[in-house]
């Protein structure tokens, strides 16, 4: 059975002016249900992550300041959120929802969270949307208590997932693979194992090439035992935040190639849905269902 990671937190505990496109994480599960792709039994509600979990990914003294909500007026400003303990709370629940996604992944072949995809976090500090980042801490989870020995990052949000690259540098078990666009945010880029950078407008015929090139020979010489999926939908050409120019249609196909692979080769995914800005909510809404349309496809 395919499970998903959803809890009304996920967007009621953004203050006003932070709900838009935030509405998403209410918006999509219940359009997931009312055409049937999912039914109640899919969802299931996280709770926060154990401390001693968080912990395994990130700097002690960085969680500490940011749980008793004491980081500076300029860390804060680089989060993009005003910081409260509602959305740290936020946070901690969504790192969860990945960590047992991971988890039922394992069961199941996929596992999947309506938020997440938080890329941007680092070891030590918070940038563009992101606290903690749950790619992170749900792969050290699985290397640590689940014995997985390699583990495939494939980062296609719009954005380079630059503290994902930070906090696995020096980690073997880890492979980090980001394609985003060249000239975007962040504009400090680290050094994922393997980046592609793309030219702004970059449309589907070209943005597809490159994945098919790419996607299959890493999972030949890395050898993954476990993926993990950014899917973010910030590279549609109507996106606000992004700058690459895909269409619906060609962001559902990157996420065919994506799990079609990962099923072929039985590899067990978590998909993270990541960032998703178009103006039009509605095109957010499809292009993030196309993931779970798919992943019923393929896996069930």
């Amino acid at each position: 059975m395919l499970k998903i990671a959803w809890s009304e937190i996920f967007a009621h505990s953004l203050p006003e002016g932070h709900r838009f496109p935030m509405a998403k994480y209410d918006l999509l599960p219940e359009q997931l249900l009312y055409e049937g792709t999912i039914t109640e039994g899919n969802l299931f509600a996280p709770e926060p992550l154990a401390e001693k979990f968080i912990l395994d990914t990130h700097d002690t003294t960085y969680w500490q300041r940011l749980s008793g909500l004491q980081l500076t007026p300029s860390e804060i400003r680089k989060t993009g959120f005003p910081l409260s303990e509602q959305l740290v709370q936020r946070e901690v629940v969504i790192m969860n929802g990945t960590v047992q996604a991971a988890l039922f992944a394992l069961e199941y072949g996929i596992g999947m969270n309506i938020a997440g995809g938080t890329h941007h976090a680092f070891t030590d500090r918070g940038e563009g949307f992101c606290l903690l980042n749950d790619i992170a801490i749900a792969a050290n989870h699985l290397i640590k208590y689940k014995n997985i020995n390699k583990v495939l990052v494939v980062d296609l949000d719009v954005h380079q997932g630059n503290g994902t690259a930070q906090i696995f540098e020096n980690e073997p078990k880890v492979f980090t693979f980001s394609m985003h666009c060249g000239h975007n945010y962040p504009f400090h880029k680290e050094n994922s194992d393997l980046d592609v950078p793309l030219a702004e407008g970059t449309d589907d015929k070209t943005y597809l090439q490159l994945l098919k090139h790419h996607l299959p020979r890493l999972l030949d010489v890395v050898q993954p035992e476990f993926v993990f999926f950014q899917s973010g939908v910030d590279v549609l050409a109507t996106d606000k935040l992004g700058k690459l120019g895909m269409t619906i249609d060609g962001c559902k196909e990157r996420d065919r190639t994506v799990l079609e692979l990962c099923k072929r080769h039985n590899l067990p995914v978590t998909v993270s849905m990541g960032g998703g800005y178009s103006k039009q909510i509605a095109y957010i809404i499809e292009a993030h269902a196309n993931t779970f349309r798919l992943a019923q496809q393929f896996y069930f």
